[in-house]
């Protein structure tokens, strides 16, 4: 498959849009040009071109009449056109890949919550809608700064400049693919985990959610179905061995208010002071914002659930 995008300047657009389509054809080519001759004989065209044709893999945005937009009126760049009709696709390759029995409509949705999630973020700041995260921490900011700059590209050849230019833009898409591969995983673990976190033993009164395993997502379920859950308790190992994590929470996703805070005393505390503080006596640590308290013990972590109840 012969991917093309523009040449010169890239952005996280043209890059995501790039690196979803060589994912999926690991045998393609990929060419960086504006030669409308070489655009022609392209399989897919990304950002650059003047077309909007997903059924010949037309994939660009700037041409005038250009309408696309999502339901909820923001617009596309090539990125979300890119996702809009191989995200799936995408998505249903890294299960695959993991082995993971996922249907159609949990594939559907894991390729919508990307969109939402970060496709369209890219798309606002390309298309100038908004800049959703100023400063350089966005994922635009970072793939715009592999650019080569002015004074690496000084005294070279159109042909060296060209080189040079494709260099970056590869090590950008990598950095995309990898991101975007990690993400999908999150999601996919999330899919798998849901039926194991919502059999699992409910202990206090059903206020405690007891898993077996650490690392295991838990929050969505738990905000979506459980709201008697104040705390969530699991193993985890660190070099001094196995310990159980007691946490807390959120009101709501990617809150940092919770739906119980553990005891305000316990702040900052460790060890014997926490041990004293709590009279659990294997207990090893409590934040100090108090949403997450560890003993060595499940025993002593439990007791901890009790006190905090």
């Amino acid at each position: 498959m012969r991917i093309l995008t523009h040449s010169g300047s890239f952005h996280a657009d043209d890059v995501f849009g790039v690196a979803v389509l060589a994912a999926l054809h690991p045998d393609h080519t990929l060419a960086r040009t504006r030669d409308m001759a070489l655009i022609a004989e392209a399989d897919f065209a990304v950002d650059v071109g003047g077309e909007w044709d997903a059924t010949r893999g037309r994939f660009d945005h700037h041409q005038r009449g250009f309408d696309g937009a999502r339901d909820g009126g923001e617009g596309y760049a090539s990125a979300g056109l890119v996702w809009r009709e191989y995200g799936s696709a995408y998505v249903r390759q890294v299960a695959a890949e993991l082995k993971a029995p996922l249907g159609e409509a949990a594939i559907a949705g894991i390729a919508a919550d990307l969109d939402a999630s970060l496709v369209r973020y890219l798309d606002m700041v390309d298309t100038g809608t908004a800049m959703v995260a100023p400063g350089v921490f966005g994922l635009s900011s970072q793939v715009a700064a592999l650019n080569s700059t002015w004074i690496e590209e000084q005294g070279l050849s159109t042909e060296a400049r060209g080189a040079l230019q494709l260099e970056r833009f590869r090590e950008a898409m990598a950095m995309v693919q990898r991101y975007l591969q990690r993400l999908v995983l999150r999601r996919v673990g999330q899919e798998l985990a849901a039926d194991r976190v919502r059999a699992a033993p409910r202990l206090l009164g059903g206020r405690v959610l007891h898993l077996a395993e650490g690392g295991m997502p838990w929050t969505k379920v738990v905000l979506d179905e459980m709201p008697e859950v104040l705390f969530v308790l699991y193993p985890e190992s660190d070099d001094q061995g196995e310990r159980y994590v007691l946490r807390t929470v959120p009101v709501k996703a990617e809150s940092f208010e919770a739906r119980r805070d553990l005891p305000r005393a316990w702040a900052g505390l460790r060890d014997a002071q926490l041990a004293q503080a709590s009279g659990v006596f294997d207990a090893l640590f409590c934040h100090t914002n108090v949403f997450i308290a560890v003993a060595r013990s499940f025993e002593g972590a439990l007791k901890l659930a009790e006190l905090a109840l």
